[in-house]
C-alpha cells in the first residue's frame, strides 16, 4: 500500500490520529538431518488507527483495506477515544511535537528465488554437513526470513514509508562422544532479503567448518568453577545484556511501573568506561541491523545515549511518556503487527568501544572465563538477570584454555557494570536479535567485548 492511498483519509482525522498500513510476511524452511520439516510462508496485512483524546488512547483495527474499512476503522478508534475521555476526564496536554517524513524501501533488486530455490540451498548446505563432518549425530538447517513494511500518516503531517527485511540462515550441530549430546549452533545473515545474504553455499564453508571446530572444542570441555570470576564477556553477551538488563530497565514505560532505573537518572551506574547508546539506524557511520527512521507514532527516530560515562542521562520515550516526564519523544514507539499499538522499544542497542585490545584484555586474567556466545536469558525491572552461555573458555595465565560446557552468568546488571575495567576497540552485532516484550518484534544488538567480575555457575 502506497502513502497516496492514506492520504486520502486525513479529512477523516478529528482528533490526534495515527493511521498504520502494515503487512508482515514471513517464510521459514527447514531440514532437520536432511528432511524438510517445515515450510511455512504466511503474510499478516492490514490497517489500525490510533487515537488520542484528552490523555486516553482509542484503537482500531481490520484486515480489510477498502475505503469503507479504512474510515470505519478510523471512526471506531475515535469513539473508543472519545468515549474514555468522557469517563476519565484526565484533561491531559495534548500530544504536538511535530511531524516527520522518510521514505526506505529496503527491497532487493535482484531477482527474487523461489521456495524451491532456497530449499536447494539448503540441502547443498546440509549435503556439506554430511560429508565434512560424519561424527555430527544432527544437523538442523533453517531459512528463516521476514519482512516488515509499513505506511504511517498522522494529523500532526508524519508520512512514512518502510520495508526492512531479515533473512537468516541457521544452523545447529550436535556430537554424542557417550557422555550425552553436546550442540552448538550459529546464525549468519541479517539485514536485507535472501537475495542479498545467500545463494551460493561456498560462501559458508569456511564458517560451518568453524562452528564444528568449536563444537568438537566443546565437547571435550570443561565445566567453570562457580562463583565470581573475572571474565571476559564478548559482543554477543554484551549485548544482549545491554538489551535485556539495561535497556528495558529504561524504557519509560518500565519505569513508570516501577523499574529501578527510576531512582537513577543522571546517578552513577556503571563504571566510567560504559557508554550505553539505543542507536536508531546508523552506529559509528554504519547502518544498524534494524534502522529505524520514523517510529511508529510518527516521530523522527534519533539515537538515544542512555549511559554516558557511566552516568545514566535517558530514557527511551514514546509521545505520551515523554509529555509525563518533560522530555521529547526519540522515536522508539514501535509495533510487530497491524493489529498492534506501538509500544516503547530498543530498536539497536549497544555499549560504545573502548580503547583495549581483546588480546590485552585476555592477557589481563590470570585465572577467569572469556565468555563468547549466549543462550536464552531473563532480566526483571532491579536489572538482576540471567543468562545461559552455550560458548566460552578458561582463561589461565593469562591465555585461552580448553572450551566451557554449558553454563549460566547472574547477577545484579547495574552492580556489575561498575566492575568492568576494560572495553575492547572493536564493535560487532548480532544478526538475529529478537525482543519479546509483549509483541515479538526484531532488534539489533552489539556492542565490544569487556572485562569484568560475573557469578559464573558450575557443574
Amino acid at each position: 500500500m502506497n502513502l497516496e492511498y492514506l492520504d486520502k483519509f486525513r479529512d477523516d482525522f478529528s482528533e490526534y490520529t495515527e493511521l498504520r498500513y502494515q503487512k508482515n510476511r514471513n517464510l521459514r524452511i527447514t531440514l532437520l538431518n536432511g528432511d524438510v520439516v517445515a515450510n511455512t510462508r504466511n503474510h499478516s496485512s492490514g490497517i489500525s488507527a490510533r487515537v488520542y483524546a484528552g490523555g486516553v488512547w482509542g484503537f482500531s483495527a481490520s484486515p480489510e483495506t477498502s475505503e469503507a474499512d479504512v474510515k470505519s476503522v478510523i471512526r471506531a478508534a475515535t469513539r473508543n477515544a472519545q468515549f474514555l475521555d468522557s469517563r476519565e476526564n484526565r484533561n491531559a496536554m495534548p500530544l504536538a511535537y511535530g511531524s516527520a517524513q522518510g521514505y526506505h524501501d529496503f527491497s532487493t533488486i535482484q531477482q527474487r528465488a523461489t521456495p524451491k530455490e532456497m530449499t536447494a540451498f539448503l540441502r547443498e548446505i546440509d549435503n556439506y554437513l554430511k560429508k565434512s563432518y560424519p561424527d555430527v549425530s544432527a544437523r538442523g538447517v533453517t531459512m528463516a526470513n521476514l519482512d516488515m513494511e509499513k505506511a504511517l500518516l498522522n494529523s500532526e503531517g508524519s508520512r512514512a514509508y518502510s520495508m526492512i527485511p531479515r533473512a537468516l540462515l541457521i544452523v545447529s550441530l550436535t556430537l554424542d562422544k557417550g557422555e550425552g549430546p553436546v550442540d552448538l549452533y550459529d546464525v549468519y545473515g541479517g539485514f536485507g532479503q535472501y537475495e542479498d545474504n545467500f545463494g551460493i553455499p561456498e560462501d559458508f564453508f569456511e564458517r560451518l567448518d568453524r562452528l564444528y571446530g568449536k563444537l568438537k572444542e566443546k565437547a571435550e570441555g570443561i565445566y567453570p568453577e562457580a562463583g565470581e570470576h573475572d571474565v571476559i564477556m564478548d559482543a554477543d553477551l554484551a549485548g544482549i545484556l545491554a538489551h535485556e538488563a539495561i535497556g528495558h530497565t529504561t524504557e519509560a514505560d518500565i519505569v513508570l511501573g516501577g523499574s529501578v532505573a527510576g531512582d537513577y537518572l543522571d546517578k552513577e551506574v556503571a563504571s566510567p568506561l560504559i557508554s550505553l547508546t539505543d542507536f536508531a539506524h546508523t552506529a559509528l557511520g554504519v547502518q544498524c541491523p534494524v534502522p529505524v527512521f520514523v517510529d511508529d507514532e510518527g516521530t523522527e527516530a534519533k539515537d538515544v545515549p542512555i549511559i554516558e560515562q557511566g552516568i545514566l542521562k535517558s530514557y527511551l520515550f514514546n509521545k505520551e511518556t515523554a509529555l509525563h516526564f518533560g522530555f521529547a519523544p526519540t522515536g522508539n514507539a514501535r509495533a510487530s503487527e497491524y493489529s498492534d499499538e506501538p509500544l516503547i522499544r530498543m530498536r539497536n542497542t549497544a555499549i560504545l568501544p573502548g580503547k583495549d585490545r581483546l588480546e590485552d584484555m585476555v592477557a589481563s586474567i590470570d585465572h577467569g572465563y572469556y565468555l563468547a556466545k549466549a543462550s536464552n536469558g531473563q532480566a526483571d525491572t532491579t536489572s538482576e538477570f540471567m543468562f545461559g552461555v552455550v560458548m566460552g573458555y578458561e582463561i589461565k595465565n593469562g591465555k585461552l584454555g580448553k572450551a566451557l560446557k554449558n553454563t549460566t552468568i547472574s547477577g545484579i546488571a547495574f552492580d556489575m557494570l561498575k566492575t568492568v575495567t576494560m572495553v575492547s576497540d572493536e564493535m560487532s552485532w548480532s544478526c538475529a536479535g529478537m525482543c519479546g516484550k509483549k509483541q515479538a518484534i526484531p532488534v539489533g544488538m552489539g556492542g565490544p567485548a569487556v572485562k569484568c567480575r560475573i557469578n559464573i555457575g558450575g557443574k
